[in-house]
């Protein structure tokens, strides 16, 4: 039983979660909310938005616990987790060689990480290493520490993105150099996939072994909890592809990242959704978190259509408070979602509109 400080309902909402990722919820709904919080004023105010340093981790340690621990009377199904944003992207790259860049997000309280392109060519693919002295890998097993330590029984500690496949070929050489080395040197692009396998999977072993499992599962920004040692997997790199070059060139490494694990849930952002009904058939999917873009109309608005392409692949979408309610009061919710809503007003306003959504049925 999930028992958490600053969670009183964690073991309702790790068993609510567990039923929608073994897809027995189709006809239910579920929810999760946020809140305002003045822990994200100050940490726009430090930080501001753009460009930053890389922080001091106990810093970090204390933003998530001050912002978590505000959530313990939320009856949500949530589950409250710190990110390690820091290491989200910047990590691979850095660990071998790369110039690691970090920008902060006030939205969210992320400061997160990224590389310049590392390679000026291909011609300097066989220098790169995996180092386990390597500074930021080092950095990454003390900030990992650190959050693990400090959320000890009262919050969990999130997996984070792999950067694998053509992602990490995207740190190497850049996205327009990744794409033309799919027709001009495939080798090498497969040897670089072969690469960041090794490296990913060093990666997440390393958060498994030293984070451990959450009563059973994994802590997930994605998709809060869910049963056994869970990947976020990325397919950014085909949004802008056809599902043919996805086909050949990605459900491979994602299937076989997956195996490693057991199993991944994977994002999808708005021009990506043509993907939809080939990504959600890679073996080892539990779910697919549905980002909104600029452009794009909200995934939403559209959610009935991308479930007629996901099958019964359980979702996660964002919606405001107000089009959440309208929906959720005139029946007309899907199911087999989780509902990740933006401008709840108070704790009072959600524990009494999760009582409705616990006794949701399509």
């Amino acid at each position: 039983m999930l028992q958490l400080e600053f969670k009183r309902n964690a073991a309702a909402a790790a068993a609510r979660l567990s039923c929608l990722y073994q897809r027995r919820a189709a006809d239910q709904i579920f929810a999760t909310f946020k809140l305002p919080h003045p822990a994200l004023d100050e940490f726009g105010r430090t930080y501001g938005d753009g460009e930053c340093g890389y922080p001091d981790p106990a810093a970090r340690v204390a933003f998530w616990e001050r912002l978590l621990a505000a959530r313990s009377d939320v009856e949500d199904d949530s589950i409250p987790a710190a990110y390690l944003s820091e290491m989200d992207q910047g990590l691979y790259g850095g660990m071998v060689g790369g110039d690691v860049r970090f920008m902060a997000h006030p939205e969210n309280g992320w400061i997160s990480s990224m590389v310049a392109p590392l390679l000026p060519d291909w011609s300097e693919f066989d220098r790169l290493r995996i180092d386990r002295a390597a500074l930021w890998f080092q950095r990454y097993l003390a900030q990992l520490d650190a959050f693990v330590a400090a959320a000890a029984g009262k919050f969990g500690v999130s997996h984070f993105i792999l950067i694998d496949s053509l992602n990490f070929v995207f740190e190497l050489v850049g996205a327009t150099n990744t794409y033309l080395s799919l027709m001009e040197q495939p080798e090498l692009v497969r040897r670089a996939v072969d690469f960041a396998f090794e490296l990913n999977v060093l990666v997440q072993d390393t958060f498994f072994q030293r984070a451990g499992l959450l009563a059973g599962g994994t802590a997930s920004n994605m998709v809060q909890w869910i049963e056994g040692r869970i990947v976020s997997e990325s397919v950014d790199p085909f949004h802008m592809t056809s599902v043919d070059y996805f086909e050949t060139w990605g459900r491979e490494p994602v299937e076989r990242i997956l195996a490693h694990y057991d199993g991944g849930v994977v994002h999808i952002h708005g021009n990506g959704r043509h993907l939809l009904p080939a990504v959600a058939t890679v073996r080892g999917l539990k779910a697919i978190y549905l980002g909104d873009d600029r452009g794009f109309p909200q995934a939403f608005d559209v959610l009935g259509d991308v479930q007629t392409r996901t099958g019964d692949v359980p979702l996660v979408v964002s919606v405001a408070w107000e089009p959440f309610i309208q929906r959720l009061r005139r029946h007309t919710l899907p199911g087999g979602a989780l509902y990740q809503v933006a401008g709840a007003p108070d704790v009072d306003a959600v524990n009494r509109l999760m009582e409705e959504v616990r006794a949701y049925r399509t």
